[in-house]
């Protein structure tokens, strides 16, 4: 759900909520400044208006949005650019994406990195910086050809997931009953990825592709963003056999702040914790990270998004692409977890179970870290 109202309105628009020196007690606790990567997030507000045909050629980002990424010490986030779904042209759309946020990105040396490998993460958090992944959240824009991989390659682009909920030309997503898995193309293209070195990420594909792709890919793979059907029995969750042949292959999932973890009420922090928990208990400590599917700017004005979500909501319900449970009323934002505090706040509540900090540093960043420098290099 990354482009509840507009992708760039998400990416660059609006003011943030919410400070750092709002949880003295995190702050007493932690010293350190921690490595964070959100493996399906971005820099940008919820509730904000979309850009002015002139912000857009000014390829303008808010700084609010920027800061508040930098205070959580996001060192990194992959963010959804390109075609996911709807009636523009898949590849044009893709490509103006691209261009306009590696520009965006070029005129702001001092705060953002686009990431192009592993090194690149480290080098942001040195720096207090924030790396930008490019990623997409659909493979329709290959329109069928796997060999446009090198040409996205070539312009930073470092994660691709092959389906959205729904049925493309490499196979089935999370919704669509068949569950017929992997076409001949989904394959080419997981080849033509490992060639290149893209990592594949599976995160709204369906039961029979996930288990096709892990064993097709030549690479560890990544689920970046869902949940645990163990305890929540919704098709954008993985039951554990999924989540285990990830892990065994070497893939990392990523735990998501979305109602999905909860589907028919409101998911708070506790839901998340608990999902994270049952993931390691499945997968092991070096094979679970976070996706939020959210950004770390906070909601300001809440009426205003609210209007917006409920719009966006039944927009998605029209055009076939909404998964169960998706409600007006109940946000993708987790209530208590959102803002730049929210990462250590996670942190605290993981150490107050018992996590030590050698492990919540690999689920906070250190295990996407070492995929992403097994997939990409560096």
């Amino acid at each position: 759900m990354i482009d509840q109202f507009s992708r760039r309105t998400l990416l660059t628009a609006g003011a943030a909520a919410g400070a750092l020196a709002a949880a003295p007690a995190l702050a007493k606790t932690y010293k350190k400044r921690r490595l964070v990567i959100d493996a399906l997030g971005g820099i940008g507000d919820p509730d904000g208006d979309p850009m002015t045909p002139e912000q857009i050629a000014a390829h303008y980002i808010n700084p609010s949005n920027i800061d508040d990424a930098l205070k959580a010490n996001l060192a990194a986030a992959n963010t959804t650019l390109g075609y996911v779904y709807g009636d523009s042209d898949p590849f044009v759309q893709t490509v103006d994406d691209l261009s306009w946020m590696t520009e965006a990105i070029r005129l702001r040396p001092e705060k953002l990195i686009h990431v192009l490998s592993a090194k690149d993460i480290l080098s942001a958090h040195k720096a207090n910086k924030s790396g930008v992944i490019f990623g997409f959240q659909n493979s329709e824009m290959f329109g069928g050809d796997a060999s446009r991989a090198r040409l996205f390659a070539d312009l930073g682009v470092r994660i691709v997931q092959l389906t959205y909920n729904i049925r493309n030309t490499a196979g089935d997503g999370a919704l669509v009953p068949e569950n017929t898995g992997l076409t001949k193309f989904g394959h080419d293209l997981i080849a033509a990825l490992n060639e290149r070195r893209l990592l594949v990420d599976l995160a709204h594909g369906g039961e029979k592709l996930t288990y096709d792709a892990i064993k097709a890919s030549t690479a560890p793979i990544a689920i970046t963003h869902t949940g645990c059907a163990a305890l929540a029995a919704h098709p954008r969750n993985k039951k554990d056999a999924e989540l285990k042949a990830l892990a065994d292959s070497g893939g990392v999932a990523g735990i998501y702040f979305m109602p999905y973890l909860t589907p028919g009420r409101q998911q708070l922090a506790a839901d998340v914790v608990d999902h994270i928990e049952h993931a390691v208990n499945v997968c092991g400590e070096d094979h679970v990270g976070i996706g939020t599917d959210g950004m770390t700017s906070g909601i300001d004005d809440m009426p205003k998004y609210m209007e917006a979500f409920r719009k966006n909501t039944e927009e998605r319900k029209a055009l076939g692409i909404a998964a169960p449970n998706e409600d007006p009323n109940i946000i993708t934002t987790t209530p208590d977890l959102m803002g730049p505090t929210q990462f250590e706040k996670l942190a605290g509540m993981l150490a107050a179970r018992g996590h030590k900090e050698a492990r919540i540093d690999k689920i906070l960043g250190g295990n996407f870290l070492r995929l992403f420098g097994e997939v990409w290099g560096g």
